[in-house]
């Protein structure tokens, strides 16, 4: 079945010239990471490559700014290296910042009397969800001696 699937990928008919442009994306990419100062490569990621014109996007204006003055750096580079490159376009591409990074949460040590109130009150409720919040809470929570 592998082999199946792997054939029709690589096939003509199939997705084979998509495959083959992802291949060539994916060592273009890492190719411009080499080439491009890293603080640069950082701030952008190769997006396409056609007809030997090479696609950068860049986090923010700046960084576009220094990659269209460094172009025909880029492309001589790339040229030494075998690509066969006319250009470089760069466009501003911001960074999805869509989900931003959970700092994980500080533990704060409960004091040994906000300890007992709260075991008190979770012995005086009934079943409920809230209980057992309660008791999950007391359960995972630091206690000061």
């Amino acid at each position: 079945m592998p082999n199946l699937l792997q054939n029709y990928l690589e096939a003509a008919e199939g997705t084979g010239k998509v495959l083959a442009h992802a291949k060539l994306l994916v060592q273009l990419a890492a190719l411009y990471q080499e080439i491009a100062p890293p603080h640069l490569g950082q701030a952008s990621t190769l997006a396409n490559y056609k007809s030997g014109i090479m696609l950068i996007h860049a986090t923010t204006g700046a960084v576009a700014t220094k990659l269209r003055q460094m172009a025909p750096t880029l492309v001589d580079e790339l040229l030494k290296r075998g690509v066969e490159c006319r250009g470089v376009q760069v466009k501003v591409q911001a960074a999805d910042r869509r989900a931003p990074a959970l700092r994980p949460a500080a533990l704060k040590p409960l004091s040994g009397r906000t300890g007992q109130t709260l075991t008190a009150l979770s012995n005086s409720l009934p079943a409920s969800p809230l209980r057992g919040a309660l008791e999950r809470l007391l359960e995972r929570a630091a206690r000061q001696e």
